[in-house]
């Protein structure tokens, strides 16, 4: 699963792209004016630097596949709350004590060789992914049977009810007369992917890939053709493809983000407050992290050292939001927000008092230079970003600037995309930047049980799957087994296990929180339309959110097509 943090981003000129875009067909006229009969849509993600070639949908380095090949049988809005969307399944219930899921699968889907999608499939898929940890991101432990050729139960030990939108939303199904021939589920790149989705790979290459419409999809055909991802060098770079009418949707920051119909004709932009930024660590030394980042203290320190307000005007050009030290959404998760904590929500100014008051009382001592040490070992931090990411280097280095004053030395260290990823991944970090993301359904279990359950993570060289902080707790492990037994309109049952995960996450506090992220895209809505708005977010407009793209792509149609 994943939605990984996919927030790509970069910066450079991209002087010969549009020549190049336009003369693959690629490409919309400058100012976002639709060229004839041009079906094709061009989106940026923010890769900055070369694909590497994978397609599998499990993969923490997937580039693309959930939702647009490999389809989950539901599909859950995580900005709103809402009835599920039937993709592959078209009904489901659960039996009196939630411990059965009994799932209808439509009977016209086809893999893309022409063979039927049947329950056999699901329970494969189902069945793989409990027995391989590495793929098995959203921690399912269920038995899967066909009833017969499109009816599938799943049954669990316990009340699974959280899980149910996690089994439907985020999981993706693949043909077992493919994949149970594939040694190593976790770790094959799927050169060749082949699903019941709307698109279907046709072309890739290092700086660009290309998916086109799957003619035989059992919803019909799509509108758009052609979904072409290209790889350029991040912010500014997309942000010239935008003015230059050669990309049609990117999600990132560009300048004076609050005139982009202005500056950008024919585009719009949208913005949604959901992903949480923060300063991922290695945090845990019994799972083989090192660095003085493995102190709470020192976490605790950097939290309140930071400046939100100065970040928020500097890096994120005011779109950010506030956030809570336990991760639940100021806004969205308000009835969750838990009492006991000491900050419900993390100060926009620094208490620079308190943060040396921290420091001091953990053992460190301040040396000639300003900066604290203990045991000859100074405070001193690189913190990786992947190259490009503009706003988030401007934040790390603006942070830099801002820690000097309670002793802590925070260098931002350039990688790629690639790089980071990998280091994210196998816990070979002491920090990062990186965004938490949210679940299948607009509620905050799914967070937590990706980001803070000991089901997720792994020892440091091994791949955590999201569980990139190491955390391993047993009283939040505890919460979440007891929220999953409960049904999620329960809101009375649920609210002291939600207290007791962000008192303690709080306390641990292995991602350190910055600020809410308003998750900016602008989109060409001359050539398209029928683009998500704030009246009507039928799905999460970021390029890189899986499966809510391919929402997105199947909802979109040429500007003047009926």
């Amino acid at each position: 699963m994943q939605l990984r943090s996919r927030r790509r981003r970069g910066r450079i000129v991209v002087a010969g792209l549009a020549v190049a875009l336009a003369a693959a067909g690629c490409g919309s006229s400058a100012g976002g004016a639709p060229s004839t009969a041009d079906a094709t849509l061009v989106v940026y993600t923010g890769q900055a630097g070369d694909y590497q070639i994978n397609f599998n949908p499990f993969s923490p380095t997937t580039i693309d596949g959930p939702g647009t090949i490999f389809e989950p049988l539901f599909f859950f809005n995580m900005a709103r709350t809402g009835e599920p969307v039937p993709r592959l399944g078209t009904a489901y219930s659960w039996n009196d004590d939630g411990t059965v899921l009994t799932v209808t699968l439509r009977d016209n889907a086809t893999w893309t060789d022409g063979t039927r999608f049947t329950a056999k499939d699901v329970v494969f898929t189902l069945d793989m992914v409990k027995k391989n940890s590495t793929i098995n991101g959203t921690g399912y432990d269920g038995t899967a049977k066909a009833v017969d050729e499109h009816t599938v139960e799943i049954a669990f030990d316990e009340p699974a009810y959280s899980q149910g939108p996690q089994v439907l939303g985020r999981i993706w199904m693949v043909p077992e007369h493919v994949w149970s021939t594939i040694a190593d589920p976790a770790n094959d790149v799927i050169a060749e992917p082949m699903g019941t989705g709307p698109f279907m790979l046709e072309e890739f290459k290092g700086q660009a890939f290309t998916l086109k419409a799957n003619p035989t999809y059992w919803d019909g055909e799509p509108a758009v053709k052609r979904v072409r991802y290209v790889a350029l060098s991040g912010n500014q770079a997309g942000a010239d493809a935008l003015a230059a009418g050669t990309i049609d949707w990117q999600t990132g920051p560009v300048p004076d983000i609050k005139n982009v119909e202005r500056n950008y004709p024919g585009y719009k932009a949208i913005s949604v407050p959901l992903m949480q930024i923060a300063l991922f660590t290695c945090s845990n030394a019994d799972l083989g992290c090192t660095g003085h980042q493995t102190d709470p203290a020192v976490r605790k320190a950097i939290y309140y050292g930071m400046n939100r307000t100065q970040l928020n005007a500097l890096a994120f050009e005011d779109t950010a939001s506030p956030i809570s030290p336990g991760f639940a959404l100021v806004d969205r998760d308000a009835q969750y927000l838990s009492d006991g904590l000491a900050d419900k929500v993390a100060p926009m100014e620094p208490d620079v008092a308190k943060a040396t008051a921290l420091l001091e009382g953990a053992g460190f001592a301040k040396g000639g230079d300003g900066v604290y040490a203990k045991n000859g070992k100074p405070l001193a931090f690189n913190v990786l970003v992947p190259a490009g990411w503009t706003d988030y280097i401007t934040a790390l280095d603006t942070m830099g600037q801002q820690l000097q004053a309670i002793g802590v030395k925070l260098t931002t260290q350039q990688v790629s995309w690639n790089e980071w990823s990998a280091a994210r991944g196998t816990g070979k970090y002491e920090m990062l930047i990186d965004s938490l993301y949210q679940g299948p359904a607009a509620d905050p279990y799914y967070m937590y049980s990706y980001f803070f359950s000991t089901a997720t993570t792994a020892k440091v060289g091994e791949t955590a799957n999201p569980g990139y902080g190491r955390v391993s707790d047993p009283v939040i492990d505890g919460a979440l087994a007891e929220l999953e037994k409960l049904d999620l309109a329960d809101v009375e049952g649920r609210r002291p296990h939600f207290a007791a995960i962000q008192e303690r996450v709080a306390d641990l506090m292995p991602y350190i929180p910055v600020l809410t992220g308003g998750t900016t895209s602008e989109y060409n809505a001359a050539k398209f339309t029928g683009w998500p708005t704030e009246d009507d977010l039928y799905a999460f407009p970021a390029v890189w959110q899986r499966p809510d793209h391919s929402q997105i792509f199947k909802s979109l149609r040429p500007a003047g097509s009926p």
